[in-house]
């Protein structure tokens, strides 16, 4: 047997994961994405006994399995690369790379990720990232951050330009860490650990916190209520409108549209001051909890929310009917920032960029949890693959979004008031969750040991798997489209740098 099968939410005994030779693992795992509907969910590696157990895990989005598979390795090593037979793994043998010094032949773009404090080699550090360069008396380089004028995080942008035209950019994070992976190791609360879940990445709270419960709900093998799914189904959705409506803002902002600026973000407001009224906060931090609901939703909530979409609905579609029939706008969104179907297989594009693609990647739909399956989930797909595409899928969401929560708050069901203390954590076995935020798959893994407590944590932001799609959207764009292109993406410095 080469792998072991699960569904989302499955635990598994850790030992049940087939090892193979390192080339049997290779050939495996590399003929699985041959096939359109396997895209690799998560590939690491994690110290055991000595040695490197390398972990690929690829669903199938079609039949809504995971296949696991393992190779154990001894240090020092050098492996022949996945990535040589498909791109979308060169970011995961760059981490592993860097956190275990393994080196990988053939790769094309060995380079650090992250620059953790735990690296393997401490003499790599980020002032000396070896920039991609191009000897040129024609051409010039444009440096762009890791300081920022705006709030966000730090992260630095190097073009090489033929005038206007952008011939190359290469994306450097990796310039803050809080070390979130080994926190989930040492932190042994269970508040502690939904605390650290809320802030992988601050616009993406209920994500993230959602593939941790569900995570944690598997390894005590509890069986959440329905008020339960019903509270983070309803958040997922809002916390969807919330963030595709402030994203419109950003994007006309960036094209000089001031009345969709500031309407799209007017807009934003009343839909994040309802999580402050549901929990006492507006990026609904506190509101998602393992095996119990400290803010059930009433029937008086349900009420605020339907007024607040009704006012919210008209004046969201008014302003993208404005701002998608304003010719100056389309002219900076229509064929700014493509991103082909080709490119975004290859990569291994997920969630929105992936769907702007005519890529159908969504969780939603392929390995669904929480109410997703009785809702009847189909993806929004677009296919031109620019920044256009990318608005028009924020737009339809968010229809999308208010239709399933209207939906929802027609039959809220009742708080289940007689729920029981959780069960201990299963001792060594390795769980998968996956969960659709807003940007993307969100994918959690982890290891138990003996005593049931975290041997080994893994986090992986959908940014991961997008960054390269910017770096590639603006080629052969205007160095001044970069600011619409890099914003109509909008991915997560912190889910990226953990």
């Amino acid at each position: 047997m080469k792998s072991i099968s699960i569904k989302n939410n499955q635990q598994i005994p850790f030992e049940s994961i087939p090892v193979l030779e390192y080339e049997q693992f290779l050939d495996y795992n590399t003929s699985l994405l041959t096939i359109e509907d396997n895209h690799c969910v998560n590939y690491y590696g994690v110290p055991n006994q000595g040695k490197i157990k390398l972990i690929c895990c690829v669903a199938n989005d079609k039949e809504g399995d995971i296949k696991i598979s393992s190779a154990e390795v001894a240090l020092p090593i050098t492996l022949e690369s996945f990535s040589q037979h498909h791109l979308a793994f060169e970011k995961f043998e760059r981490e592993i790379h860097e956190n275990f010094g393994i080196q990988f032949n053939n790769h094309p773009w060995l380079k650090p990720v992250r620059y953790p404090a735990n690296q393997s080699d401490k003499n790599s550090i980020i002032s000396n990232y070896p920039f991609f360069k191009i000897e040129s008396e024609e051409l010039h380089e444009v440096g762009v951050g890791p300081i920022h004028a705006g709030i966000i995080e730090p992260g630095h942008f190097r073009f090489i330009c033929n005038g206007e035209q952008i011939l190359h950019l290469e994306i450097q994070l990796g310039y803050q860490h809080r070390g979130i992976e080994n926190l989930f190791l040492e932190k042994k609360k269970l508040i502690e650990l939904h605390t650290l879940s809320e802030n992988i990445s601050g616009d993406s709270v209920v994500g993230h916190t959602t593939a941790f419960v569900n995570l944690w709900e598997t390894l005590c093998q509890e069986k959440p209520d329905e008020d339960l799914h019903f509270a983070r189904t309803l958040a997922s959705e809002l916390e969807r409108i919330a963030i595709h409506t402030g994203d419109l803002s950003g994007m006309c902002t960036d094209v000089g549209y001031q009345l969709g600026s500031a309407v799209f973000g007017r807009l934003r407001t009343p839909i994040i001051n309802f999580f402050q009224q549901w929990c006492g906060n507006r990026m609904a931090k506190s509101l998602i909890r393992a095996g119990k609901n400290n803010f059930p939703f009433t029937e008086e909530l349900g009420e605020i929310l339907k007024k607040v979409l009704d006012k919210f609905e008209h004046d969201f579609e008014e302003m993208c009917e404005e701002t998608f029939g304003s010719p100056t706008v389309m002219g900076r969104f229509e064929k700014t920032g493509i991103v082909s179907n080709e490119i975004g297989k290859s990569i291994g594009l997920v969630g929105m960029a992936a769907r702007m693609t005519n890529l159908n990647r969504d969780i939603r739909t392929s390995h669904p949890y929480s109410l997703y399956p009785t809702l009847n989930h189909q993806p929004i797909l677009k296919h031109h693959g620019d920044v256009y595409s990318r608005a028009q899928i924020r737009r339809e969401e968010v229809k999308q979004s208010m239709a399933y929560i209207k939906g929802l708050i027609a039959k809220i069901p009742a708080e289940n008031l007689n729920r029981k203390p959780f069960k201990k954590s299963i001792p060594n076995v390795f769980v998968v969750s996956l969960v659709e935020g807003w940007r993307g798959e969100i994918c959690h893994c982890a290891i138990t040991d003996e005593k049931g407590e975290f041997l080994h944590y893994k986090i992986k932001d959908p940014s991961f798997h997008n960054f390269l799609a910017l770096a590639l959207a603006v080629r052969n764009n205007e160095i001044s489209d970069f600011p619409i292109s890099n914003k109509s993406f909008d991915l997560s410095y912190a889910g990226h740098d953990l």
